[in-house]
């Protein structure tokens, strides 16, 4: 080894020294070159001096050759220097790695996505391709403006008016009329005020809208089959009684305590809930009542992703084919 390392090192003082004689040769000839070419006025002398120039350039090629036969010092990559660090990690023999094996009967899957293989529901396949049909077929406009139900902001101001009228449950009835039975055994006047609850039943609503009681008529965008109360808009607008559409039809049942209610009506609003009830009224009105474009426009004739495309290539053809006749 120490020999070795001897060799090395005399071999690379050599290489210096020639290195060195080289570097000192071509810069004294560069510098007589520079001062020939400047005083020969000959074209002849000039080609010598020229031809002498290209015999420097050969000498500093054999420079740049020597310089790169001195030894290099290695190059050490980030990735090397950390697995270097890793190696030297002391390793605990109790807790070995152990790659895992996903073969069968080897260890657990992975979770992986698999709706696409899911085979869903009957009711939930029928509600998607219902969807989808909504959106190919053209849908008129009576049955289309159902799908333009309020916000969020404006449904949660509606329905948080409407839970205060909610009407009472079984308990509370209960304790209402056991109430009411104890004053009547002790002889005492029982003052029954009418209690302002919200109404519900399709039946109940349109009598209610006929004869211009309902104040505020809330109906559902999901109602099935639509026709049961396709035609309760128009006879809102006919009465000039303020409605609007509400996603969904649990919500509103929620309201009246049942699974579900196509339809609710407010008949009577109390003093403190006036001045919310008229703004609210009022803006319904310029959204549903004296909106004329809901009963214009159609709804569905979206077009699948496929058909777009198809429709498009065939748009560019005829293009193509109009460039072509106009060039000729």
């Amino acid at each position: 080894m120490f020999k070795k390392r001897l060799t090395i090192q005399i071999q690379i003082l050599e290489l210096n020294s020639v290195i060195q004689q080289l570097q000192e040769r071509i810069q004294s000839q560069k510098s007589k070159l520079n001062y020939e070419l400047k005083i020969l006025k000959n074209e002849n002398d000039k080609y010598i001096v020229l031809y002498k120039y290209y015999l420097i350039q050969k000498d500093i090629q054999w420079y740049l050759i020597y310089s790169n036969l001195q030894p290099k010092a290695p190059k050490t990559s980030k990735a090397k220097k950390l697995q270097k660090k890793v190696a030297d990690r002391k390793k605990n023999p109790l807790f070995v790695k152990d790659a895992k094996n996903f073969r069968i009967g080897n260890d657990v899957q992975p979770k992986r996505d698999l709706s696409r293989y899911v085979r869903w529901p009957r009711y939930i396949l029928l509600h998607r391709q219902k969807k989808i049909l909504l959106q190919r077929i053209k849908v008129p406009a009576a049955i289309h403006q159902f799908s333009k139900t309020l916000d969020k902001n404006q449904s949660s101001k509606v329905l948080g008016l409407l839970k205060k009228y909610s009407p009472e449950t079984k308990t509370e009835k209960k304790q209402r009329l056991t109430k009411l039975a104890e004053q009547k055994a002790q002889a005492q006047k029982s003052e029954s005020k009418k209690v302002q609850v919200l109404k519900f039943g399709l039946n109940h609503v349109t009598t209610l809208v006929e004869t211009k009681k309902a104040k505020l008529v809330v109906i559902a965008y999901d109602v099935d089959p639509i026709e049961l109360v396709v035609w309760l808009p128009q006879l809102c607008r006919r009465q000039e009684v303020p409605f609007c559409f509400v996603k969904n039809k649990a919500r509103l049942g929620s309201l009246v305590h049942q699974k579900t209610a196509t339809c609710v009506a407010l008949t009577e609003v109390r003093k403190e809930d006036q001045a919310e009830f008229d703004n609210l009224a009022r803006d319904l009105r310029q959204h549903y009542n004296e909106n004329h474009e809901l009963l214009r426009t159609i709804g569905g004739g979206q077009v699948g992703i496929k058909s777009r495309h198809q429709q498009e290539a065939i748009k560019k053809a005829f293009e193509l084919e109009e460039l072509k006749k106009t060039s000729q």
